[in-house]
Formats: structure tokens, C-alpha cells, sequence
């Protein structure tokens, strides 16, 4: 109880969440001495009182207030438009959209394969084995990556000057990994950064303040539930769940579904959205040219 109360009165934890999971992964680590004979008091982690957490509020966004965001997004930070639509389309982890490759993209056959995420810029295993997935997504989705890829294919220029000074402290470019979402500097997005312009566009797109990424993967749940053109178990397998209720008490894995799967209500949840024609097919050269090289 004594590195429970240590944790309230600490400077800087100011979240009963986090005490939590604290001592949530304290306790591991006592069942696995436990499991190793190692001598403790009796009951170490019984009887302890953790603060209560306030749950989590989801927000229910409606397809107007996707597109409100990723508009304010397109203003604030371009570059980070995509990851939008990566979970509001494809119900990706921010992680996973974070990972995601040009290469894992099947541009003409409309498949998205999650294999990995990003932590901190370097690449994870995903979270649970249900996460792995080939995943068939909105021909919609497709046309957003492509737009997005024949814009941000490189890292921003910079001025000759900047160019000079660069080279004057021996910078070196960052190698091209082939993910689809990069910062301006060519590097994998980190998510400090990313949290920074979703704060902005959130509040510019006039979202509730308690708005997070996630809220995507919970319309993306719910717009596939909501269609019905898909049975549930098929929703929980597009949605990458390991237990059917957590598609329900949550938001609602493909190896590719049971099903020949197509999905596309995304396109027709947001048909009110004007398409570039003109640049999507120059981003359809582009890809085809990025999916050569990889």
C-alpha cells in the first residue's frame, strides 16, 4: 500500500490511470518472483486500494466530422492527413498507421497487410496476434494513400542556406524505409509530434476537446456495423478483435475475412468529399513507380 500512496503523492503523476497501470506491471513482477521462489511477505499485493479511474469517454463521430478533421489536418500538418484516413477507413492503430509501409499496400487490389507498428520511430511487433491481418479496405482508403504518395513521397526541401549548414555538421539523410507517412524531415512520425497537430486540428475541425485517434477506429467499428452489408463475426474479424465482445463493448482479424470480402461504405459514408481526379491519377503513376522500386 506504501508504493501505492508513494505513486499519488509523487510530482508529476497526476493521472489515477497511470498509478494503475503501474501497479499493474508491479504486480507481474511479483507473481514471477513468486513463481521463482523468491522469499516474499505473504499476500505482497493483497488488500490494496488503488484509486478509482474515471472511464474513458469515446467519442461517436459522425463521417462529417471525419472529413472536419482531416481537413484541419490538411491545414495543419499535410503530411499527417493520411493517418486519418488510415483509421477512420481502415481501423488502424495509431502505431499501425504509423508503420505502414508503401510496399504492404496492394494498390490494385485494394488490401491493406498490417505487420508491423512504430514506437518511438523503430518497428514493434503488433499488439496482439489478432492484429496481424490482411485487411481489404474501401477503394475510397486507396485513393486518399494515393493522392497522399505522389505529394509526400520525400522529405520537405529546405533552403540553400539550411542545405549549407546541414552539411557543415555532417547531416546525414535518413535512409528511405517505404513508409507511407514520414515527417517533413523524411523520418518516422513520432507520436509526440503527431499528438501535437491532432490537439490542433481537433480543435479546429470544432471536435470535443476529449476527442483521441482511437475514436477513429471506433467509427471505423461502427460505420462497417452500421452498413449492413456485413454480419457481425465479419465486422470483428475487418475490426482485428481477438473476442467477439470486445467489437461490441468497444468499437465493434482478417486472415481475409471468412468471406470474399469488398468493403465499401466508407466511400459511400463520404461521397459528399470532392475527389482530386486529376492528382489521385498522378498518384497512381507515383505508387506504381514507389511499388516498383520496393
Amino acid at each position: 500500500m506504501a508504493f501505492v500512496d508513494y505513486l499519488l503523492d509523487k510530482q508529476g503523476i497526476d493521472s489515477a490511470c497511470t498509478v494503475v497501470q503501474i501497479f499493474k506491471t508491479w504486480r507481474i513482477l511479483v507473481h514471477y518472483m513468486l513463481d521463482e521462489d523468491v522469499p516474499l511477505t505473504p499476500n505482497i499485493v493483497a488488500r490494496i486500494e488503488l484509486p478509482d479511474v474515471t472511464p474513458r469517454v469515446k467519442v461517436a463521430l459522425s463521417p462529417g466530422q471525419v472529413a472536419a478533421v482531416a481537413a484541419a489536418m490538411r491545414t495543419v500538418a499535410p503530411r499527417y492527413e493520411a493517418l486519418i484516413w488510415l483509421g477512420a477507413c481502415a481501423g488502424l492503430r495509431q502505431g499501425e498507421a504509423f508503420g505502414l509501409k508503401r510496399s504492404q499496400v496492394a494498390w490494385k487490389h485494394d488490401l491493406l497487410h498490417i505487420e508491423e507498428q512504430r514506437q518511438r520511430g523503430k518497428a514493434v511487433r503488433l499488439k496482439t496476434k489478432a492484429s496481424y491481418a490482411t485487411l481489404p479496405v474501401d477503394h475510397f482508403l486507396i485513393e486518399r494513400l494515393l493522392h497522399h504518395v505522389s505529394r509526400f513521397s520525400e522529405p520537405e526541401p529546405v533552403s540553400p542556406g539550411a542545405e549549407r549548414r546541414r552539411r557543415a555538421r555532417g547531416y546525414v539523410e535518413p535512409p528511405d524505409e517505404g513508409l507511407i507517412v514520414t515527417n517533413r524531415y523524411g523520418r518516422p512520425v513520432l507520436i509526440s509530434d503527431f499528438h501535437q497537430k491532432w490537439r490542433r486540428a481537433v480543435k479546429q475541425a470544432g471536435l470535443p476537446d476529449r476527442t483521441r485517434f482511437h475514436d477513429l477506429k471506433h467509427f471505423y467499428t461502427t460505420t462497417l456495423g452500421g452498413s449492413g452489408k456485413h454480419d457481425p463475426k465479419t465486422v470483428q474479424a475487418l475490426s482485428r478483435h481477438a473476442k467477439f465482445s470486445e467489437t461490441w463493448d468497444t468499437y465493434a482479424h482478417p486472415p481475409l475475412a471468412v468471406e470474399e470480402v469488398m468493403v465499401t461504405v466508407f466511400g459511400t459514408a463520404f461521397s459528399h468529399i470532392d475527389t482530386p481526379a486529376g492528382a489521385l491519377r498522378n498518384g497512381a503513376t507515383s505508387a506504381a513507380r514507389a511499388s516498383d522500386v520496393s
